[in-house]
């Protein structure tokens, strides 16, 4: 799913950054890259304020509908301790 669609508060992973090679190295130097954490921190005016790698970074809708992310996964999460419960 692309990065605009997350709400804020929400924490997922990069999985692919789609546009020109120009864009997607501009991305990269502000910490988009494979496998980084991103943090929506808030959204407003069709901006997002993220959290990647220790920094805030601001992006508008359509430089961030480029990032495509996916949720992160989290061992303590409801999936995980159903999976530990039934092997007991």
């Amino acid at each position: 799913m692309p990065l605009a669609m997350v709400t804020a508060g929400e924490t997922v992973r990069v999985s692919r950054i789609t546009g020109k090679d120009e864009v997607r190295q501009h991305l990269a130097e502000l910490g988009f890259v494979l496998d980084a954490e991103v943090t929506v921190v808030t959204q407003m005016g069709g901006s997002l304020i993220l959290e990647v790698k220790g920094s805030r970074v601001a992006l508008d809708a359509s430089m961030a509908s480029r990032i495509l992310v996916q949720p992160t996964r989290q061992p303590n999460s409801a999936g995980f301790r159903q999976v530990a419960a039934a092997r007991m």
